[in-house]
């Protein structure tokens, strides 16, 4: 008697889709995601782990098809939704539209939530045959229109870590708020560099007008031998978090801070992030800085990276900067005329490093950024384009070029460093946006196999001249069209 052959089974992540098929995606990139049809998804909810048996393989153009056998492990116990009464029970409907079922809430589970109430509810039951979770409010938020209630919800959803635990708290407020003589001691045999008595150097911080939190500062020179000088100043924060400390377990576990709306969760409590360690104009402050000389085509000749101990001279916006090197606002450059100079040289070396990028094969993605604007109470009233200039692209340079100085100097010291790597480009996904792209005129030349970076950014150059070649074309015939209606 022959023995049934065994069915091959593969785990993955399932990542669903609010019309109610998902794809099954997995830890290993370079595999490509397996469709799941909608009657193929079973009780498995947006971000499981699961188990799928494969249908079908791929088709050139044709994903490969699975099918849910079983959930290895839930990825929601609790989810945020907007609870809707009726007489005897009532249903949260999640946030999340991609979660694929609303949650059943029982009269006696319902917690007091009125209509429309956001809640944190805790799913007791997962569905299954067709049939809603169940779940068991645990906190009531309050109504889904008022003001702030929205960004509460976000931070429950993702479980984001709105509070510090009382040990972190009372390290941080041990820290005194002004730098020591403790501070100033020698530092591994190098004792710190001091910039604050330096003349004529005028370190600023560059930022936006409702930036917290200022981690960074910049100055820019003229070597003897002509050729620039840039320093760029981060905060110094391990001198204050020491490894193993609350501190450094909380800031290993928040990972980042996150900024929503109009607030932040910052990643060290504010004694550390708006105050000793945050750049503050006219406030001496212990810096890591990285210490440029660069020639005329933007090329980095040396570098060096330091301790040192700084004095922000001022505090700028991104606003005033641009306002300041186009002159367009008298009265800004009249009250920054003293520093005139400073963010000419500034200019002056943002472009020719840029320059040099281009030629390089610099992408300059220019992606739109929304701007959320709230009114007093926290209520959105309007979405605005977040406006960029030069300025900000001064500080893009600066940081893009320190980055890359204190990147390869590790390099050199063959010492464990973590790097932002991009990758060689997939050939065969180049062929693929060669294919589209013919279309429209267009093609990435691969030559031996390799694609250079320019061949990238030749073609975004190209589209843009296009574009506003067309939008010059569609203005102008739009006036001749009513110029001969007039006539």
């Amino acid at each position: 008697m022959s023995k049934k052959k065994k069915i091959e089974t593969i785990t993955g992540i399932f990542r669903a889709n609010q019309k109610g098929f998902g794809f099954v995606e997995f830890e290993d990139k370079s595999k490509e995601d397996i469709f799941i049809p909608s009657k193929f998804v079973g009780n498995a909810l947006n971000g499981d782990t699961v188990e799928i048996k494969m249908l079908t393989e791929k088709v050139e153009d044709k994903r490969a098809e699975a099918k849910i056998v079983k959930v290895l492990r839930r990825d929601k116990e609790t989810v945020v939704g907007t609870f809707q009464k009726n007489k005897n029970f009532g249903f949260v409907v999640p946030d999340d539209k991609k979660l694929g079922t609303d949650i059943f809430i029982s009269k006696n589970h319902c917690k007091k939530a009125k209509n429309n109430d956001k809640v944190v509810v805790k799913i007791t039951k997962y569905p299954e045959k067709g049939k809603n979770a169940e779940g068991e409010i645990e906190e009531v938020l309050g109504n889904s229109n008022q003001a702030g209630i929205d960004l509460l919800s976000v931070i429950k959803e993702f479980d984001l870590p709105n509070e510090f635990p009382d040990g972190v708290l009372k390290e941080a407020r041990s820290i005194s708020q002004q730098i020591t003589e403790e501070d100033l001691k020698i530092n591994h045999e190098k004792k710190r560099i001091d910039l604050r008595q330096k003349e004529n150097m005028h370190i600023f911080t560059i930022d936006g007008e409702d930036a917290k939190d200022l981690d960074d500062a910049v100055w820019v020179g003229k070597a003897d031998n002509g050729h620039y000088l840039l320093d760029v100043h981060i905060a110094d924060v391990s001198h204050y978090v020491k490894k193993g400390s609350n501190l450094d377990r909380e800031a290993i576990f928040r990972g980042t801070s996150v900024y929503l709306f109009d607030r932040v969760i910052p990643m060290l409590p504010v004694e550390l992030s708006n105050g000793i360690c945050s750049l503050n104009a006219g406030q001496d402050r212990l810096a890591l800085s990285c210490l440029m000389e660069i020639d005329s085509n933007g090329k980095v000749v040396a570098s060096d990276v330091y301790k040192s101990i700084i004095r922000v001279t001022e505090r700028m916006s991104y606003t005033d900067v641009n306002k300041i090197i186009t002159n367009s606002d008298e009265k800004i450059v009249k009250k920054y005329e003293a520093y005139i100079p400073d963010f000419k040289l500034m200019e002056e070396l943002a472009h020719i490093l840029k320059n040099r990028r281009v030629k390089a094969g610099y992408l300059n993605l220019d992606i739109p950024e929304s701007k959320i604007v709230l009114d007093e109470n926290g209520k959105c009233i309007d979405v605005k384009k977040y406006e960029t200039t030069f300025a900000n692209e001064i500080i893009e340079q600066f940081m893009l070029t320190a980055n890359e100085s204190v990147a390869e100097k590790f390099y050199w010291l063959n010492i464990p460093f973590i790097y932002r790597v991009h990758e060689e480009p997939d050939l065969d996904k180049v062929k693929e946006l060669n294919q589209f792209l013919w279309n429209f005129g267009y093609k990435i030349h691969i030559n031996q196999d390799k694609v250079h970076p320019t061949e990238f950014a030749k073609v975004l150059e190209e589209v843009k001249r296009q574009t506003r070649r067309k939008s010059r074309f569609q203005f102008n015939f739009k006036n001749f069209e009513i110029g001969e209606v007039r006539a």
